[in-house]
Order: C-alpha cells, then structure tokens, then sequence
C-alpha cells in the first residue's frame, strides 16, 4: 500500500498496486469499459467499478473529458503569453483571475515566481487572430502593464498524464 497526501482534501488515501495500474489505464484512454480495464488490470470487473468509484469519491479522478485535436478544428496558433500587472494585492489578483477565466483562447493560467506575474498559454486560429485578442482584450483588462507572447513553432512534447512513477517507490 502506498499513502499518498491529498493536499486539498487533508486526507491520507491509501492506494496499492492496482490503484495505480487503473489510473494509468485511465489516463490512457479514459473511454474504456470496467471490463477491459479488469482484463487489463487483472481483477473482475466489478472490482475495478468499486475502485473507479472510491477514487472518484476521494478526488484523485478529478472529470473524464474528450481531447480534441486543436489543429484539426482550426486552432493552429498556440503562445505562451507572459503578463504582468501595474500593481500586487488580492484585489488586482483577484480581478485578473477572473477575467481570464472568462476568456476562451486562454487555456491555462498560472499565477508564476520569476519575470512575470502570470503565464498563459493562449490557442487561436491564427496569428492575427493572436494579435486581436493580446491587443484588444488581454492588454486592456485593468491592471495589465506588460504582456509578452512566445509563439509555439513545433510541438516536442504535449501530453495529459500525470507521471505515477514517484507513487511506485516504496510498494510492496
């Protein structure tokens, strides 16, 4: 058994072997049914129903969503856009955050130490597309003093699964 810290949830979860190899599963193709999982995994299939439920319950699965491939439905343009604001206070902060939130060309935003204050990484169909929305919505939200973008030429690396590896150490 493995107990991992579920920060948000102050609780110890205990997960085994199986645990592990059902989240890897899952992570792979989040689609598959409780009995290829169990072929897969080992274990009957209602075994793997009541383990689905019990991290479901405990939040380690957070929602099952489908990826769509960007490119293929025209968003061809993907940035990293580094934001930082005229003012710090919970108020500035908080104003930003939800703003950004409302925007759809924003899929991830990250409250970051270094330069900026936040990055963003921002998908359009195209680059002047890119440039209509740092122009004339992310550079006019209150608060935004400077905004600077990296625009992404060639994807190396992009993937959704979490690595699970450190959870292995120390199984028995």
């Amino acid at each position: 058994m493995i107990q991992t810290n579920h920060a948000h949830l102050n609780l110890m979860i205990e997960l085994d072997r199986f645990d592990l190899q059902l989240l890897a599963e899952l992570q792979a193709n989040g689609q598959a049914s409780n009995a290829q999982l169990a072929e897969r995994i080992h274990l009957s299939a209602s075994q793997v129903s009541r383990r689905i439920q019990r991290l479901e319950q405990e939040g380690l699965i957070e929602r099952y969503v489908a990826l769509l491939r960007a490119e293929a439905l025209g968003l061809g343009v993907t940035a990293f856009v580094s934001v930082s604001l005229e003012r710090h206070g919970e108020q500035q902060t908080g104003t930003f955050d939800e703003q950004v939130g409302t925007m759809d060309e924003v899929l991830e935003c990250f409250a970051v130490s270094g330069d900026a204050d936040y990055l963003l990484r921002v998908l359009t169909p195209s680059l002047p597309a890119l440039s209509d929305f740092l122009l004339h919505q992310l550079m006019r939200l209150p608060g935004v003093r400077n905004v600077k973008s990296n625009i992404v030429l060639s994807g190396v690396k992009h993937t959704t699964q979490l690595p699970l590896k450190h959870l292995h150490h120390g199984r028995r």
